[in-house]
């Protein structure tokens, strides 16, 4: 068993006689699941370790982890079993990012690409084999597109910003997220073939940006651009999104050029953000006393 803590919930054991649950007992109990599962993150968790470490019987343990997994905030590894935070906690965790998340630090250049565009600006972020969109920037173009909002989850390869994700990554790493993605693509994305996934890689490796040519919503267009971290590793994406008339080719150098321009600005923020965390001093304990 791994190293996860005790968190005792009142239960009672399989042979107690059962008591009704309060409503906060019962969001005790999840939180407190949560957090288990949480503290294992990289290997994961097995339901028998859950049990112990929470003092809940198997039964209730299971119902609450179906529960979790209903709403995204856990997952189960379907070939080891074992439980791994959901990508919604993803999303959580991501949006409560503190002032140096990614989230803040992007949003003035979501605005300036809105503004100069007319057109929908996002920030999407990569969450191991999906993007997941963080932020969208409505421009001033009367005429929308509304195939992306905060929240949604696509597959690396789908959209303007999953393109560019995939188009930055290693090809061992593309050829995985195709692989791991295979079922999901074949009967959600029907225009995203492997194949074609591919060929739009290497075109965006060509020109520097990649274009979603309404494979996901006919005539309805994207451009993206991946953003790197301090390390050179594409973790996140700014994209725009607009009819196709808005996005052809005498327009396309245009766009990169906005996207481009903030791409810069943005890791440019999260090479600072980083050196001023690796900075920031370490603060020491004070005492109980209440300072006046």
């Amino acid at each position: 068993m791994g190293d996860a803590r005790k968190v005792h919930i009142v239960d009672g054991g399989a042979g107690a006689s059962r008591r009704p649950t309060s409503g906060a007992q019962s969001s005790e109990r999840v939180i407190a699941l949560l957090k288990l599962v949480a503290g294992q993150s990289t290997a994961g968790i097995g339901l028998a370790e859950l049990v112990e470490a929470s003092g809940l019987n198997r039964p209730t343990a299971r119902r609450l982890l179906l529960a979790l997994m209903r709403g995204g905030l856990v997952e189960q590894d379907a070939h080891s079993r074992r439980y791994h935070l959901g990508p919604e906690s993803y999303v959580l965790g991501t949006l409560a990012a503190d002032r140096f998340g990614i989230h803040r630090l992007a949003m003035d250049g979501l605005a300036r690409l809105a503004q100069a565009s007319g057109d929908s600006a996002f920030l999407c972020v990569r969450r191991e084999m999906f993007t997941v969109c963080l932020h969208r920037e409505e421009g001033s173009f009367p005429i929308r597109t509304h195939v992306l909002a905060a929240g949604m989850r696509h597959p690396l390869g789908v959209g303007g910003a999953g393109l560019a994700l995939l188009a930055a990554l290693p090809d061992p790493e593309v050829e995985a997220a195709l692989e791991a993605n295979a079922g999901l693509l074949a009967t959600s994305y029907p225009q995203h073939r492997p194949e074609r996934l591919r060929a739009l890689v290497a075109e965006c490796r060509m020109r520097g940006f990649a274009i979603n040519p309404g494979l996901v919503v006919s005539h309805s267009w994207g451009m993206g651009l991946a953003v790197r971290d301090a390390a050179g590793e594409p973790v996140a994406a700014l994209s725009l999104a607009a009819i196709e008339s808005r996005m052809g080719p005498d327009r396309q150098p245009e766009l990169a050029a906005l996207l481009r321009e903030e791409v810069t600005r943005l890791e440019a923020k999260l090479k600072n953000a980083g050196r001023l965390r690796a900075e920031r001093p370490v603060a020491r304990k004070t005492s109980g006393r209440k300072m006046a």
